[in-house]
């Protein structure tokens, strides 16, 4: 029956969040100029300020502190895209690129900013500190960062129950020399819940405090709910303070494997390697689809890595947290320790052995690998597990069943990137300068190792993160364009020499998978953007050319030395600058779909309005607006998808 009750209890809170989340929010801030007052309400990677909603500040220039009430000039608008959907599930549904800030008042009677602010000074921009203090992630070095979730042990950097455990053990233990074990608690709960305010409604920390202080109601006051109904309990809260927690990936690794601990807790006793071997094992089973869904790869080792890195970073690097921010004089001691966590952890996380990745599927198969685990946890019937693992093989294989072709302008902000999927070899065309999204996408893909690197030409936001690539990917060939290395170039080939992976440059063709990629060749130029390789390809019917930066006086030699015509996919040359893309020149080619990749809001103002009406015969992709944008070929039928399809 208690059971019954607890199960009803989910059911009706999930109801209820599925109703709260699809209630659509109406704005009441309209796109313009605007002048708006607010408390600051956030200070660290971005401004935030709650006026009559929060709201976003770009282009913040002032020193603000936590509660100062401010006035700001400028234009409100609207994010587009993946930043939109984040915002959104933060509650932000509005940015304004400030032109003018104003304090109106510092904060000097608000307790909680007070409090917050002085925490803020005594962390002084340490990023463990911050981490495990104040649960903000944001300082750590992204490459840092990024190791720490190829190594699967991103979890241990979340506040979370571990921390919340030794946070209240060391409070009860000071209590308790002077109180009884109820007034202890009663006083460690007041302390959590005034933590839980002054940090931040995290759900793992959620999670962590309503734990400690359901599970000590039931062992102190001999209440005999079962684990697995307080972990329900724990979860209806949780959801009833705020519905876009499923949104959140900290929510579901916190909770999942939560719930696994709960229902296997009888088989993971033993010495502690044991125990931790086990728990480990268990929380990276059970974890697999919320790491495929969002990163596309697992790693394996990570399992032996979590034998090291939870009792170093529970039993050391968190406990000294505490003390270094209580005695600073220790922060150099502790910042050794930071770099033995760091140096290890980016060791560790270039070792390929181990590492699987998964192509990106639709969003039903990893409802089902979840179903699956659920099922494992409630029943403990091995044959779920089966179909799981059954699954997970059936889904790495899809790429080698794949006989279709790809073409995918990735969204890698004011840059550009284009991989190219034939049926046995891949090419990457140029790669951006945001490494975090090419990384993701080539995963996305289920790509470990790139064919082809072809880059165009030499400025940093076409082969910015090259050397990232070819380190953390295993690139077969590269390709230069014509004319002389600059720095950025000269700095690839030491790597490139140094890998022992071949390079060439000022190539006329290529021959890959039947498929013939012809490089435009005409002269070599002054500039590095007229030297770009500009590429003809035919894939199956289908005419593509991507112009890499190439300008108006390239265009006119392309057409004097090629007969170009009627091209399908153009990849619009420099972002839609005014230097390129010239009425002669598109009137000739004649383009029926036009991909622009630009970033968002850039500085430079692409794409020119100019080039855009020079376009408007053809259908026109930005990645700043529809995200990547695939072409994809099957059965000689082209197909488009965006990232918001």
């Amino acid at each position: 029956m208690c059971d019954l009750i607890f199960i009803s209890l989910l059911l009706t809170v999930i109801l209820i969040t599925y109703y709260r989340l699809n209630i659509k929010h109406k704005s009441i801030y309209r796109e313009g100029y605007i002048k708006i007052s607010g408390t600051v309400i956030s200070n660290t990677s971005n401004i935030i300020i709650r006026s009559r909603e929060k709201i976003l500040v770009n282009n913040s220039n002032i020193s603000l502190e936590l509660g100062d009430y401010i006035e700001i000039e400028g234009y409100i608008n609207k994010a587009v895209g993946n930043y939109q959907k984040y915002l959104n599930k933060n509650n932000i549904y509005n940015i304004i690129n400030s032109k003018k800030i104003k304090i109106i008042k510092h904060n000097n009677n608000n307790i909680y900013y007070f409090i917050k602010n002085k925490i803020n000074k005594r962390i002084n921009n340490n990023p463990y500190l911050s981490t495990f203090i104040l649960g903000d992630k944001f300082l750590i070095d992204k490459e840092v960062k990024n190791s720490y979730q190829a190594n699967g042990i991103s979890h241990l950097f979340a506040l979370s129950g571990m921390h919340i455990t030794l946070f209240s053990s060391i409070i009860e233990k000071l209590l308790r020399k002077i109180l009884d074990e109820y007034d202890s608690f009663k006083i460690t709960c007041l302390v959590l819940l005034f933590y839980l305010l002054l940090i931040g409604l995290y759900p793992s920390i959620v999670r962590g405090v309503l734990f400690y202080i359901l599970f000590s109601i039931n062992r102190i006051y001999y209440f005999y709910v079962r684990g697995e109904n307080i972990f329900i309990l724990i979860l209806s809260i949780a959801l009833l303070i705020n519905p876009k927690y499923i949104y959140d990936i900290a929510f579901w690794y916190s909770y999942l494997i939560s719930f696994s601990l709960i229902r296997f807790s009888k088989y993971l006793n033993g010495n502690y390697i044991y125990s931790l071997f086990k728990v480990s094992i268990l929380s990276f089973i059970v974890s697999i689809p919320i790491t495929i869904y969002n990163y596309y790869e697992i790693n394996t080792l990570g399992i032996l890595y979590n034998i090291f890195y939870v009792p170093f970073i529970s039993f050391i690097i968190f406990p000294f947290t505490l003390i270094v921010f209580i005695f600073k004089f220790l922060e150099p001691v502790y910042n050794c320790l930071i770099v033995i966590l760091e140096s290890t952890s980016l060791f560790l996380s270039s070792i390929d052995i181990g590492k699987i990745v998964f192509r990106k599927v639709f969003v039903g198969v990893y409802v089902i690998y979840i179903i699956l685990v659920l099922l494992y946890l409630i029943f403990n019937k091995r044959i779920f597990m089966l179909f799981y693992f059954l699954l997970l093989v059936i889904h790495l294989l899809i790429p080698f069943f794949d006989r279709n072709s790809y073409v995918n302008y990735i969204d890698v902000g004011q840059g550009d990137s284009i991989l190219i999927e034939l049926n046995k070899n891949n090419i990457l065309i140029d790669t951006g300068c945001d490494y975090s999204k090419l990384n993701r996408y080539l995963k996305s893909r289920g790509y470990k190792k790139i064919d082809y690197l072809i880059i165009s030409h030499g400025d940093y936001d076409h082969m910015g993160e090259a050397i990232n690539l070819v380190n953390n990917f295993k690139v077969e060939k590269v390709i230069f364009n014509c004319g002389s290395y600059n720095d950025l170039e000269k700095d690839l080939i030491k790597v490139l020499d140094k890998k022992k992976i071949k390079y060439y440059y000022c190539i006329k063709e290529l021959n890959i998978d039947n498929n013939k990629l012809y490089f435009l060749q005409t002269k070599e130029y002054g500039n590095e953007n007229d030297n770009s390789n500009v590429i003809y390809m035919k894939l199956n019917k289908y005419k593509f050319l991507f112009m890499g930066d190439a300008g108006i006086e390239k265009e006119k030699d392309i057409l004097d030395k090629y007969n170009i015509s009627d091209i399908d996919v153009l990849k619009v040359g420099h972002h839609g600058s005014m230097t390129s893309s010239s009425k002669i020149f598109i009137d000739v080619i004649n383009p029926k779909y036009s991909i622009i990749s630009v970033g968002e809001n850039n500085r430079y103002g692409h794409p020119n309005k100019e080039v855009l009406e020079y376009l408007e015969e053809s259908k026109i992709y930005r990645t700043d607006e529809d995200g990547t944008v695939m072409f994809k070929i099957k059965n000689n039928k082209l197909k488009i998808v965006t990232c918001s399809s």
